[in-house]
């Protein structure tokens, strides 16, 4: 009997767990004995390959059906102003470069010291302006008081 399921997953071109046979015909499939025997066993419908088992991609292809040829949410589609958050942020980080850059043109912060603010504005550490010169002022970074 495994010799012949052995011989019927060769034939079919399929791992011997995948090859079936059918319970009525077991006395029929224990005298196969060459692999013409088997052949003719899977011709009848006797021996035959189960489908092989993969993973439904049914509920995936629902979730990512597409409507009207994809979604088209990208930045290109987008119409109106930006959020106001993201606009606040953009001036609010503005305002704070524009200033540590005069501030380190005018040679009142050195170069380290304007890094450093620097990366701390990009990091959102200052509420606002206020906040970063009172932060300068406290810690003496400035050669003078900066107003």
């Amino acid at each position: 009997m495994v010799d012949v399921k052995r011989m019927a997953a060769e034939i079919l071109g399929v791992g011997v767990s995948r090859v079936k046979i059918s319970p009525e015909a077991l006395d029929r499939v224990s005298e196969a004995v060459t692999k013409d025997d088997v052949r003719a066993l899977i011709d009848e419908g006797l021996i035959w390959a189960e489908h092989k088992k993969g993973v439904s991609r049914g509920r995936w292809r629902e979730r990512h059906e597409k409507k009207s040829a994809g979604r088209r949410r990208g930045h290109g589609s987008r119409k109106g102003p930006r959020s106001d958050e993201e606009e606040a942020w953009v001036n609010k980080a503005r305002a704070l470069r524009r200033f540590l850059n005069a501030l380190k043109r005018r040679g009142v912060i050195d170069a380290k010291t304007w890094r450093m603010l620097y990366r701390m504005a990009k990091g959102n550490y200052f509420r606002d302006l206020r906040h970063l010169k009172s932060y300068i002022n406290e810690h003496n970074l400035a050669k003078e008081k900066v107003r």
